[in-house]
């Protein structure tokens, strides 16, 4: 496995441990039997699009959309023309309220991706129509390793936990450099118990500039 940019070293050794060997096999045959998100090589988008040496932010989420068209890789992004789904809108009021910014009228957060957020889900497939359905089978093991690899980088990074799955990973989260910013799941159950007025993208900026770092042009209008 690949991903063609400072990931690789990092994660070289992993790629090649047995739990991941067996998740490979797994999703060889989930790819042949069944209709998988996103497309196989969409996987590892969020690795692709935010080398590790530019990480100036984390966002994870749950496991892919599963519906048509929409997982590519990112979390809580879709590819430009897909409806918006209810937990990206909530996103977007919550950066309107906070920045200002008009309300996107794309959901394709890759611009996010390539200024250094990291739009990483704790499972990075998911079978159509079921979410979930790939939980338990090793992303977890792959992705909380990719937290603990950004928690020793030597550069400040905000991790933003949204909900109680992304708050499991916390305990991960030991360097005292980074800063942690949590609320409720954008989706539309629980948003309104903790996730509006927490003025997350406002409070990285801020953070990044008191560092020293470049803030993120979180602006996708």
């Amino acid at each position: 496995m690949k991903i063609d940019n400072g990931w690789d070293y990092y994660l070289q050794e992993e790629f090649q441990k047995e739990y991941y060997l067996n998740l490979r096999r797994f999703l060889v045959e989930e790819y042949s039997t069944q209709t998988i998100y996103p497309k196989a090589e969409d996987i590892f988008n969020a690795l692709r699009y935010t080398d590790y040496g530019n990480v100036k932010a984390v966002i994870l989420g749950q496991d892919p959309y599963p519906n048509p068209g929409q997982a590519h890789g990112l979390c809580f992004s879709v590819p430009e023309g897909v409806r918006l789904p209810p937990s990206l809108v909530n996103i977007f009021k919550e950066l309107e309220s906070d920045l200002g910014f008009s309300f996107p009228k794309s959901g394709n957060l890759s611009k996010w991706a390539r200024e250094g957020v990291l739009l990483l889900n704790a499972v990075l497939t998911v079978r159509a129509g079921q979410p979930g359905s790939h939980r338990g089978k090793g992303w977890e093991i792959l992705t909380q390793r990719i937290i603990e690899i950004v928690n020793q980088k030597d550069t400040p990074v905000v991790f933003i936990l949204w909900g109680n799955d992304a708050k499991k990973s916390k305990p991960l989260i030991t360097n005292p450099r980074h800063l942690i910013l949590e609320g409720s799941h954008p989706s539309p159950l629980s948003s309104w118990s903790g996730f509006f007025g927490k003025k997350y993208f406002s409070k990285t900026n801020k953070f990044l500039l008191m560092n020293g770092i470049e803030p993120i042009d979180w602006n996708l209008s």
